[in-house]
């Protein structure tokens, strides 16, 4: 079995349940939702949207919004002035060069204000079941550590992410990674001894090695 094999499928084993951490019925709230997510938690997202979207369920309701009027109901998100004014921008561009409907294709998506590869990604892997790899700070991060990637901007490791596995293991390992991070391999302070696939950790070892030789 092979590195990406084993990261996989111990990953796999560890995190049974792992899925999207967004609340969302169409790919129109899917959209905003992955735009709020940008430096915030998917918990404080949903608790934003879980109102939200039972007053402006659809596109044309959320038209009828002005974009002072998102920030006030977005407020409690981080950067919501500049999420609102994307958001705000993107639903006019939505209904005026797509007829209201989300686009299934990266292209379209990207010209769509606020939107870059990554919520473009989602969008099209969670909403579409169409291939991509999503590549927030969890997934990058986790990347390198393993020695999956040595790249230093989010759309490289995902470039390279997509050539080390097969397109039908990319939307659950996003997804697996995403997990990993939050319970285990966290920004500071990571849970080494804890880790399914420190084995297979490029990070583990180099600490592991390090600890020995300052014994």
């Amino acid at each position: 079995m092979t590195k990406t094999e084993k990261i996989y499928e111990l990953l796999k084993d560890t995190y049974p349940d792992a899925k999207c951490g967004l609340d969302y019925t169409t790919p129109f709230q899917l959209l905003v939702s992955t735009m709020l997510s940008a430096q915030a938690t998917d918990k404080s997202v949903n608790k934003v949207t879980e109102e939200l979207y039972m007053q402006y369920p659809d596109l044309d309701s959320f038209l009828k919004l002005s974009q002072d009027e998102i920030e006030e109901k977005i407020r409690k998100i981080g950067l919501y002035k500049n999420k609102a004014k994307n958001i705000y921008l993107m639903c006019r561009e939505l209904k005026c060069k797509y007829n209201g409907v989300v686009p299934q294709n990266m292209e379209d998506l990207m010209k769509l204000p606020g939107v870059g590869r990554k919520t473009a990604s989602v969008v099209l892997v969670e909403a579409f079941h169409i291939p991509a790899f999503p590549v927030d700070t969890h997934v990058f991060r986790i990347s390198r550590r393993l020695g999956l990637s040595k790249s230093t901007t989010a759309d490289k490791v995902s470039d390279d992410m997509m050539k080390k596995f097969p397109k039908y293991k990319w939307h659950l390992l996003h997804h697996l990674l995403i997990t990993h991070g939050r319970a285990t391999c966290t920004a500071k302070k990571p849970k080494c001894p804890d880790c399914s696939v420190r084995d297979v950790c490029d990070y583990y070892k180099k600490v592991h090695i390090n600890s020995l030789n300052n014994l």
